[in-house]
């Protein structure tokens, strides 16, 4: 399955995004990228706008599949997933940290949101409670 991509038009980063991960291995397992595997991509799809490119490794590097492989991950790999540098310790760290924050943040929502559910259903009681005691016999 292969997708036409040309510069003449724009090119949906997550289309690309998702050609990416069938055409290479990295890719499809959220493997760690080697740095600079952009102009690996560029060398085999010549046809990709640089903006394209750069919003699908964008959305690629920061999912939380590819963050969690950088945590635990040692090696960084080519485009045909040959070694290419190693992950280190700080690398590891960001990515720990970008996933910290980003649960947190997650839960943050959730405790809102289930206060707001609270409050809304606390609100519905009060009301209910009104319509009994003041409603028509």
């Amino acid at each position: 399955m292969t997708t036409e991509i040309t510069t003449d038009k724009p090119v949906d980063a997550r289309a690309l995004l998702k050609d990416l991960q069938n055409r290479f291995d990295v890719f499809r397992n959220f493997s760690p990228l080697a740095i600079g595997i952009d102009k690996q991509v560029f060398a085999q799809l010549p046809e990709v706008s640089k903006k394209s490119l750069r919003l699908a490794m964008r959305s690629h590097t920061i999912s939380t599949r590819y963050l969690k492989e950088m945590e635990k991950g040692t090696v960084r790999l080519n485009l045909d997933g040959t070694p290419a540098g190693e992950v280190t310790d700080e690398n590891r760290q960001h990515a720990n940290e970008q996933l910290r924050e980003r649960f947190k943040k997650q839960a943050e929502q959730r405790k809102a949101a289930e206060a707001e559910a609270k409050a809304e259903q606390r609100k519905q009681e009060k009301l209910n409670q009104l319509a009994e005691k003041f409603g028509r016999k």
